[in-house]
């Protein structure tokens, strides 16, 4: 039997996360209070339901506040009944939930009269801790679409199944925060800028004039050069110490061009040597923020 949690902030994407699994073969179970989690198991067992079984349930906020202190002894205890475990916590930067809570014009599941959006957002940070210490990923869902919301959660769970790890390439602008799920984080910050060509300004670094104006520098050849042979020698460290998944984050300034050349370079490379290799450049516009 597996057992994948499902938990994160209100807003990062969480029942999505469960749908997704669901279309991957999962009984997914969303909102189940921590106090009937090993009930459940036993259950399942006793009615020979377990053996080859994949159960996702989805713990938040909403649970009684006692019961998300004893997550990580529950966790433990399935554990030791033989059943794999992996926790998997969704959040995303404070700007993006306020954003997304003030689009969607939704509820908060902790604002009330005398309590604001944002102290929800604050409070729900608080509340959940236990659970983000223990969990084996943390997932950034900020400007992530739904489509790479859903790649990445099938990546981050398929490879259990699997020899390979999944990979991870993410640029980022400095000026907006560094992504909290980042393994690696190089600064590229001292390369040449293209914001400063005031034909390349409203321009990325997916675009061509961007391309040759950063292939045309040496420093930045030297750059990924330099990333490459540092990521070559030490991402098969992390492989034989049994990671399922390893997040790499690229940042400049905005996070629209240096990062963004160089992330998508990095992918193109280490496509060729591992199977399971992503981009995502969370500064650009999300195409569409993902549910719950």
């Amino acid at each position: 039997m597996r057992l994948v949690v499902i938990s994160g902030r209100s807003g990062s994407g969480k029942t999505s996360a469960l749908n997704i699994l669901e279309d991957v073969g999962f009984t997914c179970i969303d909102n189940l209070p921590v106090s009937l989690l090993s009930d459940l198991i036993t259950k399942l067992k006793s009615e020979n339901l377990s053996e080859d079984l994949k159960l996702a349930v989805g713990i938040d906020a909403r649970n009684l506040f006692g019961d998300l202190n004893l997550i990580p002894k529950e966790l433990e205890t399935i554990e030791a009944r033989g059943i794999s475990v992996n926790v998997l916590f969704l959040q995303s930067r404070r700007a993006d939930l306020l954003r997304r809570y003030s689009e969607t014009r939704r509820k908060h599941p902790l604002s009330s009269t005398e309590v604001s959006l944002k102290e929800a957002i604050d409070l729900e940070k608080e509340i959940l801790a236990p659970i983000a210490e223990i969990a084996d990923r943390i997932i950034d869902t900020s400007g992530l679409s739904l489509h790479q919301l859903r790649d990445l959660i099938r990546n981050t769970v398929v490879p259990n199944d699997t020899e390979h790890m999944a990979i991870l390439f993410e640029s980022f602008g400095f000026k907006h925060g560094v992504p909290s799920d980042a393994d690696f984080v190089f600064d590229v910050r001292c390369l040449p800028n293209p914001h400063w060509k005031l034909e390349l300004r409203a321009q990325t670094g997916n675009d061509p004039e961007v391309i040759e104006f950063l292939e045309s520098q040496v420093d930045v050849a030297s750059m990924l050069a330099d990333i490459i042979g540092y990521l070559t020698r030490w991402i098969p460290k992390h492989e034989v110490n049994n990671r399922s998944y390893l997040t790499v984050a690229i940042g400049c300034t905005g996070g629209q061009h240096r990062s963004v050349y160089l992330a998508n370079r990095l992918t193109e490379h280490f496509s060729q040597h591992y199977p399971l290799v992503q981009v995502v450049h969370k500064e650009f516009p999300p195409v569409k923020p993902a549910e719950s």
